[in-house]
């Protein structure tokens, strides 16, 4: 009896001592906690509105229970196929191009010697990132005009007919994956830059003086000294395969390119909050989408253990 008592002490002590060691970073940690508990915890309860025929007048409370009434309609929906199917497109075009290519930019940085080269580099990759989708999706328009725009101008100088690029089903989705590439490259290198810092600087000298030239040190030290954070980036974009990003769609979207731009965040949004107000089928589809990105997480970091044992989440 003395014994466990004393064992429960010696625990208690430990872990009061272990809380005074890192009191700081548990205070820092405090408010992050407190922003996921409110804005992403606590709405979960809100759940319960995908399984109800909801009404504002009557409540959660007393709103009536339909059961799955709310997914069979959203299956039977031509409209939600076709937008699953443009996610589904516009997904696997972000992670096939989008994905790399801040990979890309960061080893092409890394190669470069000159350190104010590097940063105006840097600089210039990085600043499209902090202008809002509303002035970047206007810049985009105005860039690709039919009228006024300078590539359309380009084009009709040597002879070309000019192309709607905005209202263009061919082009709209290009346009989708090179706006989010000129946006978001230089700010997504960032990580890929800190994760090379890491790679030890010996490896990098003794390939030297085995004769190793910088494609070889790229191929044999860079990318598998990263590859764990490619891996775990990859896993988050995986599972975020069903989420666009809106504000990007709401600033690009037209009612010409409709039935090939429009993703499921937009569709909730005009389903379920603009027009039709049908805030049951808006929560189903945001529940259902939630589901798909939990177990495409599951799936990534189950083929990345497979691929590689540094590879995964967990």
């Amino acid at each position: 009896m003395d014994m466990a008592k004393s064992a429960g002490t010696g625990a208690v002590m430990k872990k009061k001592k272990h809380l005074k060691k890192y009191i700081t970073l548990y205070l820092i940690f405090l408010p992050v906690a407190i922003w996921y508990i409110i804005f992403k915890y606590i709405p979960m309860g809100g759940i319960i509105i995908a399984f109800k025929s909801f009404s504002p007048m009557k409540g959660i409370g007393g709103s009536p229970f339909v059961g799955m009434a709310n997914f069979e309609r959203l299956f039977k929906s031509s409209a939600f196929l076709s937008v699953l199917k443009n996610n589904i497109i516009l997904s696997v075009m972000d992670i096939c191009i989008v994905f790399p290519a801040p990979i890309i930019l960061a080893l092409s940085i890394n190669e470069v010697k000159n350190k104010m080269g590097k940063r105006v580099v840097q600089s210039i990759t990085y600043l499209p990132h902090f202008i809002s989708w509303a002035v970047a999706g206007g810049l985009f328009y105005m860039f690709f005009s039919v009228s006024k725009g300078p590539v359309n101008a380009v084009i009709k100088a040597a002879g070309g007919a000019g192309i709607n690029f905005m209202g263009s089903s061919v082009w709209y989705r290009w346009m989708v994956v090179l706006s989010s590439v000129w946006k978001e490259v230089g700010w997504g290198s960032i990580v890929y830059l800190a994760a090379i810092t890491g790679v030890d600087e010996e490896l990098y000298e003794a390939a030297a003086i085995d004769g190793a030239n910088r494609w070889n040190c790229l191929r044999y030290i860079t990318l598998p000294g990263i590859s764990s954070v490619i891996s775990v980036m990859l896993i988050m974009r995986v599972g975020a395969i069903l989420s666009l990003n809106f504000d990007q769609t709401f600033a690009m979207l037209n009612d010409s390119v409709l039935s090939v731009g429009e993703t499921i965040e937009y569709y909730v949004y005009r389903v379920g909050m603009s027009s039709v107000n049908n805030y049951s089928l808006g929560t189903a589809i945001g529940l259902f989408k939630s589901l798909i990105g939990f177990v495409m997480v599951l799936g990534a970091n189950w083929a990345s253990k497979r691929i590689s044992e540094d590879g995964g989440i967990w």
